[in-house]
């Protein structure tokens, strides 16, 4: 792309004050001739004028000067010949024009683009040309950049030196500090409670976060210390004091269940459980929120079950399971550490409201279709959290999983959640746990007689 310019630069002749305005391509005054050239056999030629050649390069200062050897003559002037990739011939003419109208930097609305002013800075570095260096790395220092220009702009700036740095600015690391200055505004913003108009807001905070944290193809922006998991726990809490504070009005008024607004916010709360949930996990500090939820778990099964059987309700039981799941896995699979008599709790409470819940969203998810995606749940989570009540009960002692496994046996909804292998694993134990232990009192006495 050529610079579109009136290309024209005003000279004073050696001891005198007349003033000539010098233009490129003006043979009246020229006493020079730049040839640019490529392999694939365009070649172009320019009336230049040698004093604005050698003062603006230093390429043309060195072809010029006495001490280069060959100095070809061309049309009566002095040439210079250029060669280049096909691809840079314009932006080697651009450069050319560029010497001519530069004064002070100031070609603000001469570069067209982010993509044409890397061509020309390529061209300025290797014709030596540091006013147009210095113009060219303040526009791309100062202006946006697409994603595919700032892959551009890392291939080619870093080996052009000092001078292109500031270029970089905005891409170097930060300290430690700044991080973790910007991670506690972030997960304070992430956990509070704006008005709804914010929620896209908040989403986008929440899902930085969890980028950060994330140890993909780099490590994670930030080292998971003391300082950041004690925000994170207290954040987590305020949250959920503030879920615990809607619970017990909901308790408390039931009809409040009916009021939109009221249904819209108490999903929101158990859609930042959700997620509070991903970045406890992820920093192994579970174990509070955990207890909490234990601990508010019959209230919250007795509010969503004395609803109102509504769209909004069924979007909030998703929501709730979605929660459940998190924190039952936890407890499952050993994460968190509980005692056997919560265990059972957390599996009485939550068994049979699942099972009964799951017919009711598979219903609404088939009477709307592709409507209502908000009533969707992963397939997967569903066999996962089959899976966590398999490993509960498996955990609890014998009689109470037989307790358990005959209330199933005998169950409308005995489909879901399948516990087959709890049931398998359940015979083959009470089987042969005679012979077991017989061996195990057995070995007793043979060390108690020694």
């Amino acid at each position: 792309m050529f610079i579109a310019c009136n290309a024209s630069m005003e000279s004073r002749s050696p001891g005198s004050e007349t003033r000539t305005r010098s233009r490129i391509g003006d043979r009246s005054n020229s006493d020079v001739v730049v040839r640019i050239r490529t392999q694939d056999a365009r070649d172009e030629w320019f009336y230049c004028h040698s004093h604005i050649l050698i003062e603006k390069s230093k390429y043309f200062g060195d072809r010029l000067s006495d001490s280069w050897p060959t100095c070809q003559i061309l049309d009566s002037r002095n040439c210079v010949e250029v060669y280049c990739q096909d691809s840079d011939f314009d932006y080697h003419v651009s450069v050319l024009r560029l010497l001519y109208v530069l004064v002070d930097g100031s070609v603000d609305d001469m570069w067209h683009g982010v993509k044409n002013a890397l061509g020309i800075l390529q061209v300025a570095v290797k014709l030596e040309c540091p006013q147009i260096i210095t113009a060219c790395v303040k526009y791309l220092e100062a202006v946006s950049w697409e994603e595919s220009e700032e892959e551009e702009i890392l291939r080619i700036i870093p080996r052009m030196g000092v001078q292109a740095e500031p270029i970089l600015a905005r891409l170097q690391p930060v300290t430690q500090s700044t991080i973790m200055g910007i991670f506690f505004a972030t997960i304070r913003f992430a956990t509070s409670s704006p008005p709804p108009i914010m929620n896209d807001l908040k989403t986008s905070a929440q899902e930085q976060l969890e980028y950060m944290l994330t140890e993909d193809d780099d490590v994670p922006l930030l080292t998971a210390d003391d300082e950041i998991k004690s925000e994170v726990k207290e954040c987590a809490k305020r949250l959920f004091d503030r879920f615990n504070n809607q619970l017990e009005t909901l308790l408390c008024e039931m009809e409040l269940l009916s009021d939109g607004g009221k249904i819209l916010s108490f999903q929101s709360l158990l859609s930042d459980l959700s997620w509070a949930c991903q970045i406890l996990t992820k920093l192994e500090i579970m174990r509070e929120f955990v207890c909490n939820w234990t601990d508010a778990s019959d209230k919250i099964v007795m509010v969503v079950k004395q609803a109102s059987p509504t769209a909004e309700l069924i979007e909030t039981k998703v929501k709730v399971i979605e929660v459940a799941a998190k924190v039952l896995e936890a407890i499952g699979y050993g994460t968190v550490i509980l005692p056997t008599a919560k265990r059972l709790h957390m599996v009485k409470v939550w068994l049979p409201f699942v099972r009964v819940t799951k017919p009711l969203i598979d219903y609404a998810v088939a009477a709307t279709g592709d409507d209502a995606p908000t009533f969707k749940m992963d397939g997967e989570l569903w066999q996962s959290l089959e899976s966590t009540f398999v490993s509960l009960i498996l955990a609890l002692p014998s009689t109470e999983q037989a307790e358990i496994l005959t209330e199933w046996l005998g169950n409308e909804h005995i489909d879901y959640p399948d516990l087959t292998e709890a049931f398998e694993v359940w015979c083959y134990r009470s089987k042969v746990a005679k012979r077991r232990l017989s061996v195990i009192a057995v070995n007793h006495d043979k060390i108690d007689t020694h």
